[in-house]
């Protein structure tokens, strides 16, 4: 991935990074897009029915460019896409957490995948960039804290109530957590699914559960 300017650096450009899609208006807890700044900043569905975790970073929008840069990294494994977005995901959070260092959390938690589909794509994109974000903010990240225990049908089409009944059991935490997790993934959905895993790892033993990603769908 690259915008082909000389001064470019992972990739791409200052001005090209900054015509990324950025998730500059948001819901303060499950980072989905809003269409215009709010004074409460809370989205009517966080409102309802609050989410066991604490918070969602997640720098950008999940359209173009950054939705094609995604899936060319998870999809067919060219992490040369991923690059400018891995570093620019380790700059937000390190000005991020230097502005709110009651954030930080104590360990790094990739969503778990199904070794099946594992096998098949080749690698685990949350491991990826939990690795990724780990060597950047020097905290320690952890593979093995959880699992998936079954392979769950594509949410692809599913509203959030079905995604929900879909992962219902999926995750299983096998090892004691600390108190402050942060969730890793490359892209956040409905939340049905870090809802879930975040409940899972509350039940284990976290206190406080995020979720960072490099990415939000509007919906």
């Amino acid at each position: 991935m690259a915008c082909l300017d000389p001064a470019a650096s992972f990739g791409l450009c200052a001005k090209c990074r900054e015509e990324l899609p950025w998730n500059r208006w948001q819901c303060r807890q499950c980072a989905l897009p809003l269409a215009f700044a709010s004074h409460r900043m809370t989205c009517g569905e966080c409102l309802r029915e609050p989410p066991p975790f604490t918070r969602v970073i997640a720098p950008w929008h999940y359209r173009f460019p950054v939705d094609r840069m995604i899936h060319r990294y998870k999809g067919s494994g060219q992490r040369a896409f991923a690059k400018p977005l891995l570093k620019g995901l380790g700059q937000h959070l390190t000005e991020t957490l230097t502005s709110h260092p009651d954030w930080q959390p104590d360990l790094l938690v990739p969503s778990p995948m199904h070794p099946a589909r594992r096998r098949a794509r080749g690698f685990n994109q949350a491991s990826d960039i939990a690795e990724h974000l780990s060597r950047e903010l020097a905290l320690p990240w952890s593979p093995g804290l959880a699992i998936r225990t079954r392979k769950a049908q594509s949410q692809r089409g599913l509203d959030r109530n079905a995604r929900l009944t879909n992962l219902a059991g999926v995750f299983k935490v096998i090892e004691q957590p600390p108190a402050r997790v942060a969730i890793i993934d490359d892209v956040v959905t409905t939340g049905a699914t870090i809802r879930l895993f975040a409940q899972a790892l509350k039940k284990a033993g976290a206190q406080d559960v995020q979720v960072w990603a490099l990415a939000r769908t509007p919906g």
